[in-house]
């Protein structure tokens, strides 16, 4: 008898390599080279009149977090600054600390009431408590 294996398109030398990235999420830019993409975790929860967002940012100082609300759309951006120390003598062998900016935007179920909105920024953690806008009413028309 035959033995029957299942072809994985993937799995060729070639294509795996072009598709590995391609299939990656894009993440931002850093201005500085041989680093590590940063990224930001985030957490979403909603209850009946508000949305809440957690967002991890490790290393930014509050002043550097720009937070902006368009409707149903969050977007938060941040910029992480490293003063290069280089002392004489000395060579740098690995460097993983990185400089640069990264953002997350996302879309929420409803409207935010950008008014009461609030944020703090507490040991490396960004909180929003985003109210949702009252739903209007629908206005039904009659045919004539």
């Amino acid at each position: 008898m035959s033995n029957l294996t299942r072809f994985d398109p993937f799995s060729a030398d070639p294509v795996s390599e072009l598709f590995q990235g391609f299939f990656r999420p894009m993440r931002s830019m850093l201005t500085t080279q041989d680093t590590e993409l940063a990224s930001m975790k985030i957490d979403v929860t909603e209850n009946n009149g508000a949305y809440s967002v957690k967002a991890e940012l490790p290393g930014v100082d509050k002043k550097d977090i720009d937070v902006q609300i368009d409707g149903r759309v969050v977007s938060i951006n941040a910029k992480v600054e490293r003063n290069k120390e280089e002392k004489e003598g000395e060579r740098v062998i690995r460097r993983e600390r990185y400089c640069g900016t990264f953002s997350r935007s996302f879309s929420l179920g409803g409207e935010v009431d950008e008014a009461n909105a609030k944020a703090e920024y507490k040991d490396g953690v960004l909180s929003l408590s985003l109210p949702k806008k009252a739903s209007s009413e629908h206005k039904r028309l009659t045919v004539n």
